[in-house]
């Protein structure tokens, strides 16, 4: 086992004072930092020492990964772990399925495309379901919304403008899909003079509507969140896009899994996030990055997301979170000062520490690590069972393959 220093990842949306605060660092931070990456993907190998874990993977595999995830995954680390803290609304994005990453990437390096250019969709050839659980209250757009609530909210927002796109929310399942489609690619493929005007008087109308006392707190909740993204990003398509998926708060603790073609866009918060190894995002408004409507719409699922929210299965300090892929585990623990657990695997490990200070040891002569918020233990899949231990008590993320 060794200590894993993460890569600091600085996008215009990152917070200043989260990561670093989390990290005892001082605050402002020189550039806003979004995310903090503990994996081996090429974009941002973290490092044990001065040697990135991408070339301590690489060379030998089998001692890093063991035998089954080593087959089974090609020899790369299938997770990413990353502490994302968002002051700004990411971009309105989906990730592609695994048999659509390996196609588009392909087509890109065959276009001869760099795989670092700003033009690029597929940086690698991996899909990407992603789970994040909240540290902070957070708050995301996550997945389609049934269209029975879109009907209610346009209902509320009383938006003449609106109106004629109803014939297009017709309920009924058997044709939610297609209509989901059918709205989604038609407000973000009209003009943009006419996109402009209807958000005006879409963010108009829901000004008056905001002030109605008889408004369901759910909806409050999103046409506040409407005028939000579009005093962020003022016409974007993004802002009507919002108003057809989920808006999700959720407390520390509670976490949200999306799966490849779900639309989203993270808000608010700061998270512990766990993903298969990529990097690939299909981007379709609110960002300033490189957008591609026609390969987003190609690999967007358009049934609705009932509800997205992951419940954790509690026992004792340890809180795991299911999820319907396998390129990876995540449980959170919670100790108490004087409490221990036992890292047991067969596989790769990745410890992260997000609260309090806690040591890793093997239980022989070893001398123990110490982990405070904000780093990390690489614990290679031919290591012998870790103890976590903790005085002062802690919260822990145990990262499996």
């Amino acid at each position: 086992m060794h200590l894993l220093t993460g890569t600091v990842r600085t996008y215009p949306w990152g917070s200043r004072t989260a990561i670093a605060e989390l990290r005892g660092l001082p605050t402002p931070s020189p550039r806003p930092e979004a995310e903090l990456w503990f994996g081996s993907h090429p974009g941002g190998s973290s490092t044990v020492g001065d040697t990135p874990l991408i070339d301590i993977i690489a060379s030998d595999p089998e001692s890093a990964l063991g035998g089954r995830v080593c087959s089974q995954y090609g020899g790369r680390l299938p997770f990413l772990l990353k502490i994302l803290a968002a002051a700004e609304p990411l971009s309105l994005q989906a990730h592609p399925s695994l048999d659509q990453a390996r196609e588009g990437c392909a087509r890109e390096d065959a276009a001869g495309i760099p795989r670092n250019a700003n033009n690029r969709n597929y940086r690698d050839d991996n899909h990407k379901p992603e789970l994040i659980v909240a540290l902070t209250d957070f708050e995301a757009l996550a997945g389609f919304r049934p269209l029975a609530e879109t009907v209610r909210l346009f209902d509320a927002i009383a938006c003449p403008e609106l109106e004629r796109y109803l014939t297009m929310l017709d309920s009924d399942p058997e044709h939610e899909e297609t209509n989901l489609r059918a709205l989604f690619t038609t407000w973000i493929t009209i003009p943009a003079a006419t996109r402009t005007a209807l958000i005006d008087k879409v963010t108009g109308c829901i000004r008056r509507t905001i002030g109605n006392t008889d408004i369901d707190p759910w909806i409050l909740d999103v046409l506040r969140n409407i005028l939000a993204l579009d005093e962020r990003y003022p016409g974007d398509v993004g802002v009507l896009g919002a108003l057809l998926l989920n808006k999700i708060n959720l407390n520390p603790g509670e976490a949200v899994f999306l799966d490849a073609g779900q639309l989203h866009a993270y808000v608010s918060g700061m998270g512990v996030e766990i993903m298969a190894n990529s990097d690939n995002v299909l981007r379709g408004g609110l960002t300033s990055k490189h957008v591609d409507v026609p390969e987003l719409v190609r690999v967007l699922t358009f049934r609705a997301l009932g509800d997205p929210v992951v419940r954790g299965e509690v026992d004792g300090e340890a809180t795991h979170y299911p999820v319907p892929t396998g390129e990876f585990d995540l449980t959170r623990y919670n100790l108490r000062p004087g409490s221990s657990t036992v890292v047991e695997h067969d596989g790769p490990v990745i410890v992260l520490c997000t609260a309090g200070q806690a040591t890793a040891s093997h239980g022989v002569e070893d001398e123990p690590l110490v982990m405070t918020p904000g780093t990390a233990l690489w614990i290679p899949a031919s290591d012998s069972a870790v103890t976590v231990s903790t005085s002062e008590g802690s919260e822990l993320f145990v990262a499996k393959a």
